[in-house]
């Protein structure tokens, strides 16, 4: 099926059924993610400092890198759906081995192996929706991919929190039980997909896609870039906020409505963004992500408050399902899980280094700070339009359908 043409309930109809299964345990598994939320409270309810549960929680990010590069080696070579399953029946134990833990030491390391091990299946999954569903159709399929994602933690926390309010021993019971859950569904009902065992080793064969793959480094860079400013929506953007006057209450709507507008919209939104040039859709999207949060400097009134949570989710909707696809197409089918895992390791990046080179910024100035992210947003277009069109003849394109390189 022509992707351009079909309508977007036509598009939906055509993906395969292990695309759906795929989406279904993705939600189930993010509604489950209960602890990283409340994982702060939890520690200072246990006696810590909040600098303390800061280690805790770095140690999960620190775990994520090492799960974007194991992740995407395991599912080249172990296979896709073995991954999945694997990654969520050693984060079940890994939550309920935490729950009992009460030491920083120990909490700390198994908050560390939590995170490597619950984000394992993320390479592979993206991996298996590429194998599933033919080039033509695969932006609706990664808007679908991370509507489940969203949706799951637009739902998860409210839950969590009723959880919580009876015991936080229930919170890694429950997260653990989700994750068995999918773990299940994977093994039961997931086709397998591709597997390679050509990939014997992550970093050198991470350095050699990077090294020759001019069109894939190009995006990781600008994604490197965007990413840094994206980031602020969770540390800098919340200090904005209550600096003009709004209560905490008030950031945490910024966040609901993201998360609303993405699940309501980003899948009618790729009706339209799959008829365009690929390079040229995501640049689109960088920028509107970039003058989102450079539109911080104005000043910050309710209305005003809209706009920039509009126009950088916006942003946010034009370009990630148009990013995972270009990736996915991107890669020879034998790499396809060390592609996927090399861009979520670039994005793991931006939210360890981003967060802090905001809080350096606004303390210089706010202003200052607002105004990089408009002109980083600039900057990740043009890395991701630069370059002649012949320098890739050598690799994979996206059929016309999908855009154009």
């Amino acid at each position: 099926m022509n992707e351009t043409k079909a309508s977007l309930r036509e598009n939906l109809r055509a993906l395969p059924r292990g695309a759906w299964i795929l989406f279904f345990g993705t939600f189930l598994n993010k509604f489950g993610t209960f602890v990283l939320p409340f994982l702060a409270i939890y520690m200072t309810g246990l006696g810590y400092t909040s600098a303390q549960a800061g280690l805790a929680i770095g140690a999960y990010g620190i775990g994520t890198l090492g799960a974007c590069l194991l992740g995407g080696w395991l599912a080249d070579r172990l296979g896709r759906r073995k991954t999945i399953v694997l990654s969520m029946f050693s984060v079940a134990l890994a939550m309920l081995s935490l729950s009992q833990a009460r030491s920083l030491a120990l909490i700390v390391l198994l908050s560390g192996l939590a995170g490597l091990t619950g984000e394992l299946y993320r390479p592979a999954s993206s991996a298996l929706l590429a194998d599933l569903v033919p080039a033509g159709q695969r932006v609706t399929a990664f808007a679908a991919y991370r509507m489940s994602l969203n949706a799951g933690f637009a739902f998860g926390p409210a839950t969590a929190g009723w959880l919580a309010g009876k015991s936080f021993f229930w919170l890694f019971v429950g997260d653990a039980a989700t994750s068995v859950l999918y773990g299940l569904v994977a093994w039961f009902a997931l086709p397998s997909g591709l597997h390679s065992t050509r990939t014997n080793n992550s970093l050198r064969e991470t350095w050699i896609v990077l090294r020759t793959d001019h069109r894939f480094r190009q995006m990781l860079c600008a994604s490197l870039v965007v990413g840094l400013v994206f980031v602020q929506v969770f540390s800098t953007m919340s200090l904005e906020i209550t600096r003009n006057g709004f209560s905490p209450s008030v950031y945490g709507l910024v966040i609901s409505l993201n998360g609303i507008l993405v699940v309501l919209c980003e899948l009618p939104l790729t009706t339209l963004t799959k008829r365009q040039p690929a390079r040229r859709t995501m640049a689109l999207g960088y920028i509107l992500i970039g003058v989102g949060f450079a539109s911080n400097a104005l000043p910050r009134t309710l209305p005003l408050l809209a706009v920039t949570v509009v126009l950088f989710t916006l942003g946010e909707m034009i370009s990630m399902p148009v990013s995972g696809a270009y990736v996915a197409d991107l890669a020879p089918e034998h790499r396809r899980g060390l592609y996927m895992g090399t861009y979520g390791l670039v994005w793991s990046l931006a939210f360890i280094c981003g967060p802090s080179l905001g809080m350096l910024l606004f303390s210089t100035s706010p202003f200052v700070l607002w105004g990089t992210c408009g002109l980083l947003g600039i900057l990740a277009a043009g890395i991701i339009l630069i370059g002649p069109r012949r320098a890739s003849s050598a690799l994979p394109r996206i059929p016309a359908a999908a855009g154009d390189y």
